[in-house]
């Protein structure tokens, strides 16, 4: 079978994960993009092997940066949608470039620094961690020692132990993926209440 003939069930197949990662946000911020996101799973599987594990440039933590990405994304894809407007396969294959294009460069932007940078500043990560706020927070028992355990561990390269004094970590791109969990040697983490524990 053609890429051509594959590319409609390709896109809508692209539209299915854009929905899905802004519909879960809605409930529980960014757990899309742990495992249910397919890039971001082939990254976490297949890129670690390869990537330097350099830290992340603040850059691509920073607002209007990710902004400026989001803005950049969704006016390219836009115009490619309004150029191929009425024929499905267009359309299809349109949404297929951007992804490719988009993977492409997170792969290079992986290797050369961390596996999961291109997460700091995907289009849908950034929507999700926008709507996140206090959806399914990690919770930091006070009894954190702040050894940095979970933050060699997290993904994102989150620092949960920065957080023990508010007693939930506020940091809207956590993926909820556990890792900091499952490492904690004083097991002071959890997404069990989403409350800081009374005293």
């Amino acid at each position: 079978m053609k890429i051509v003939e594959l590319s409609p069930k390709l896109g809508l197949f692209l539209m299915l994960c854009m929905f899905g990662s802004i519909g879960v946000a809605l409930y529980r911020g960014r757990a899309w993009c742990d495992w249910m996101c397919p890039r971001g799973s082939f990254y976490d599987l297949f890129l670690t092997r390869f990537s330097a594990g350099r830290q992340i440039p603040p850059l691509f933590r920073k607002g209007w940066f990710r902004a400026a990405v989001l803005g950049l994304m969704l006016s390219v894809l836009g115009y490619q949608v309004f150029l191929a407007w009425g024929d499905v396969s267009a359309v299809g294959l349109a949404m297929v470039r951007v992804l490719t294009v988009t993977t492409t460069v997170g792969l290079a932007l992986g290797l050369i620094y961390h596996q999961r940078i291109w997460c700091h500043i995907c289009p849908m990560g950034t929507i999700g961690s926008w709507m996140s706020g206090g959806k399914e927070p990690l919770t930091i028992e006070d009894s954190c020692a702040g050894c940095g355990v979970c933050a060699k561990a997290c993904p994102m390269q989150l620092s949960p132990h920065s957080f023990k004094g508010n007693g939930v970590m506020a940091d809207n791109d956590c993926i909820k993926c556990s890792s900091c969990v499952a490492v904690c040697p004083k097991r002071v983490l959890n997404f069990e209440t989403g409350l800081k524990k009374a005293a």
